[in-house]
Formats: C-alpha cells, sequence, structure tokens
C-alpha cells in the first residue's frame, strides 16, 4: 500500500505518523513538486489560504501521470474555517476525478486513523 502525503505545518505529518504507527508495513512518501510515482495509491493533502489546494500539491496532481495513480483523496483542515474546512479535498476531487475518502481536523483523531485505514484495506 501507498500513502502519499503533502505536509506543511506538521498536521499531514502526525496524521501520516499515527497511520505508519497502525500500518509500519505500507510506503509513505512525502510528495514534492517533482515526484514521479508508479504506483497506485492515496493522497493526503492539506487545505491551505481560503480554502485552496497546495501549490505543491497541484502540481504534484499535474506531473506526468501522477493523477492516473491516486485512488483517493483526503484533506487535513480547520473546522473553524466553516465551508472551508479540508475543501483541498472536494477540489481535488472535482478536478481529477478522484473520491475523497475523509476530512480531519488538524492532525485527525485515532477513530480517524481506524476509518482511513479500514477503507483502504476493504477498498484495495
Amino acid at each position: 500500500m501507498f500513502i502519499y502525503y503533502d505536509s506543511k505545518t506538521g498536521n499531514v505529518q502526525r496524521f501520516v505518523d499515527k497511520v505508519k504507527k497502525e500500518r509500519p508495513e505500507w510506503n509513505y512518501i512525502k510528495i514534492s513538486e517533482d515526484t514521479d510515482i508508479e504506483n497506485e495509491g492515496h493522497l493526503i493533502t492539506f487545505t491551505t489560504k481560503f480554502g485552496e489546494v497546495p501549490e505543491k500539491t497541484e502540481k504534484f496532481m499535474m506531473r506526468n501521470n501522477n493523477k492516473n495513480y491516486i485512488k483517493s483523496v483526503s484533506s487535513s483542515g480547520n473546522m473553524n474555517w466553516g465551508t472551508l474546512f479540508a475543501l483541498a479535498a472536494d477540489k481535488i476531487s472535482e478536478k481529477y476525478n478522484v473520491p475523497v475518502l475523509m476530512k480531519f481536523e488538524l492532525s485527525g483523531t485515532h477513530p480517524q486513523v481506524e476509518y482511513l485505514i479500514n477503507y483502504i484495506e476493504k477498498n484495495d
């Protein structure tokens, strides 16, 4: 299993670290603008500014055929932003036709980590 992720403030990194603790055998790749992938996997990112997709995540998705390997997208956010909460997941889903797996606040909770793991294991 491959998890591709982007983290700026550390919230997504902490979420991924929680997943990694439960599933250390999975592959975790922190993306960059020039990351090329060849394995299907799930993207975890964050929402920036006013409900925007991070620039690095956008460039990663647009690079070569990366978007064709992404099976789902999840995003962190802050519920204080109301309707803009974790909106990056919705925007990626709409633009690249990738289902939203989940949205989580900040670095997520243990039940959210379990939800992500269960979804991936049942749908892969």
